[in-house]
């Protein structure tokens, strides 16, 4: 079973040692000792709370679609040209980027500082695990 010191638990989850070592205190993760005496917390335990804490604003396009990954942010740079742009979202901790015409972008009124949902379905996703685990 994998297990993460709080250190690495606080990267993945976006926040400092002492916001793993309080929620470990407040009884929300449960720590354990690794061989090396150190503090951690199960892996499996870590991704169920990183799902619970999750949370996303409500999409406020009110649209009924089949995808299901939504990021719902704030648009930080458009960058365009006469025919195509790229327009970058940050939605939490993830930076979303897309590239459209330049006319959706005028359509859509997209500039820094406005609300957007960036909306992904693919076919493909790539899993990767740091150094090859299997």
């Amino acid at each position: 079973m994998p297990q993460f010191r709080f250190s690495e638990a606080a990267g993945l989850l976006g926040v400092s040692d002492d916001t793993v070592r309080r929620w470990v205190r407040a009884g929300q993760l449960t720590a354990g000792v690794d061989s090396a005496g150190r503090k951690v917390v199960d892996g499996a335990e870590l991704a169920a709370f990183a799902r619970d804490q999750a949370a996303q604003p409500d999409d406020p396009s009110d649209v009924g679609r089949s995808a299901r990954n939504r990021f719902v942010g704030l648009v930080t740079e458009v960058t365009a040209d006469k025919v195509m742009a790229q327009v970058e979202i940050q939605s939490g901790p993830h930076r979303v980027v897309s590239l459209m015409s330049t006319e959706a972008v005028r359509e859509l009124g997209l500039r820094p500082g406005v609300l957007a949902v960036a909306v992904v379905k693919a076919t493909t996703v790539v899993v990767e695990t740091p150094g090859g685990e299997r």
